[in-house]
């Protein structure tokens, strides 16, 4: 540390030998309040070669900002289907509907794609799957150089950033370190107890950073497939699934995994695969149904449990409250006995998420809006009630007009895509599709017709003309 005007002097000094774990520190700078200086971090080492890294250095100090600390809460395929603050006739979700209570709920809200990647990426940019290249390959992230993902805006407002996820797919690989401060995109060691990790994760961090004001991105995975032994849902386990049906369950799944020989995680097993293993799919409909609803109960508590430390922290006034999700919960695979493999994505069950909204003492508490919104309305949402200048290039819109009840929110059609990038063409292949109104329209989009596709197998690929769907109705007929 250099004081202007003054002579350097070491303020902190340490030998550090662990090669697999960071240390944090801290430093107190009290002393050079109200002055000028420079600070400096160096790493030197005896032996020749060796390297030293210093990771996200922040100042931090007494709160001196008007603007909320920001958590952005990701249920990892928490379909709103699911959830009782929808309707859902098992109450799976209290919490969520206290916090209801407290803020405003969008009922028919879409994630933009059926699964992670493009979904996210979707909406930390505001921008459509085909708008931002589409899927290449899991090497390649999704989202480009020259999009700002919503940490980049952020972080740029001065805002201490951080993404705690156990979802890979969410993290690096999407393009979300971009901005961050501090990022945990590791999978959890038990799939089922990802929210208790990543809540964790996040009070170690507020205690080794404690300044704000701070913007969080959590993405956990726990209400997700695959599911785990029911102790670790205790004291949820068997509110839904005898022990019998579980058991039955987890087996049914060893066998098909096993006929189909599964290497792609988006097979999807259709009735002849479940007749060959001698599976009645009703009944694995119903267990995995009730394993869903109980890890979602899971979930629920878990969030339950962090908004009340927040409120015993004092913190609760001062932060801005956002839930939602990356896609529905049957998203991951053919569950339903009465879906077909050529269901729309906007079918309610993969792609009907939900999204909450609380500020206290800024969003009025109790509000339901029924109007079709999108996931890539969450950016510009954000933004806004920050006062923060929007994006050059989006393809949402804010939502603080309804939040707020003010003028200038205009009704659209809802819009979601889902392309991948042909490895040998380099031309566009995936779906696109309308919500407006009381319709729906689907279209595939498949110019080199390749025989397989990364959302069906090649039992079912095809073209797919223009369907329409009437949303009003089944939402399987097609017109």
């Amino acid at each position: 540390m250099e004081p202007q005007g003054g002579e350097a002097d070491t303020l902190f000094e340490e030998s550090h030998s662990d090669q697999r774990r960071w240390a944090q520190r801290s430093v107190d700078l009290s002393h050079l309040a109200g002055r000028v200086a420079t600070l400096a971090l160096e790493a030197d080492a005896e032996r020749v070669g060796t390297v030293g890294l210093w990771a996200a250095p922040t100042l931090t100090g007494a709160r001196a900002t008007e603007k909320p600390n920001i958590i952005f809460y990701v249920i990892d395929g928490g379909g709103a289907d699911h959830m009782s603050v929808y309707g859902y006739n098992r109450r799976t979700t209290p919490n969520l509907e206290r916090l209801a209570a407290e803020g405003a709920v969008f009922e028919h809200v879409y994630s933009n794609a059926t699964w992670t990647v493009p979904s996210t990426a979707s909406f930390v940019t505001s921008l459509h799957s085909s708008v931002l290249g589409g899927y290449r390959h899991s090497n390649e992230r999704m989202i480009p150089e020259q999009t700002a993902p919503m940490a980049e805006h952020l972080h740029r407002a001065g805002y201490q950033t951080a993404v705690f996820t156990t979802n890979v797919y969410a993290g690096t690989h999407t393009g979300l370190d971009r901005g961050v401060d501090v990022l945990r995109d590791a999978g959890a060691e038990l799939a089922s107890h990802s929210s208790v990790e990543l809540h964790e994760d996040y009070w170690r961090w507020r205690q080794s950073y404690p300044g704000e004001p701070y913007w969080v991105h959590f993405q956990t995975t726990g209400a997700d497939e695959p599911f785990e032994p029911a102790r670790l849902f205790s004291p949820f386990a068997g509110l839904y699934v005898s022990t019998e049906a579980r058991e039955r369950y987890f087996e049914w799944e060893r066998q098909l995994a096993e006929a189909m020989a599964l290497g792609d995680l988006f097979a999807l097993p259709d009735s002849a695969d479940l007749a060959k293993v001698g599976i009645d799919p009703v009944a694995r409909f119903h267990a995995w149904r009730g394993l869903c609803d109980e890890a979602m109960a899971h979930q629920d508590y878990q969030l339950g449990r962090l908004v009340e430390r927040l409120k015993e922290a004092g913190e609760w006034e001062r932060t801005l409250l956002i839930v939602a999700a990356d896609h529905g919960s049957g998203a991951a695979g053919l569950r339903d006995p009465l879906s077909t493999r050529y269901d729309p994505m906007f079918r309610s069950s993969v792609t009907r998420v939900p999204l909450l909204v609380v500020w206290p003492g800024r969003i009025p508490g109790g509000q339901r809006f029924g109007q079709p919104v999108s996931m890539i309305d969450v950016l510009p949402t954000m933004l806004d009630l920050l006062g923060l200048p929007m994006p050059e290039v989006m393809q949402g819109q804010s939502l603080v007009p309804l939040l707020l009840g003010e003028e200038g929110w205009e009704p659209r059609p809802v819009i979601l895509d889902e392309f991948e990038v042909d490895p040998e063409t380099g031309e566009l292949t995936g779906v696109i599709e309308v919500v407006d109104g009381r319709w729906g329209a689907s279209l595939e989009i498949n110019p080199a017709e390749r025989p397989e596709s990364r959302r069906r197998d090649e039992r079912s690929h095809r073209t797919v003309p223009l369907l329409l769907y009437d949303l009003w109705n089944d939402p399987s007929t097609q017109h």
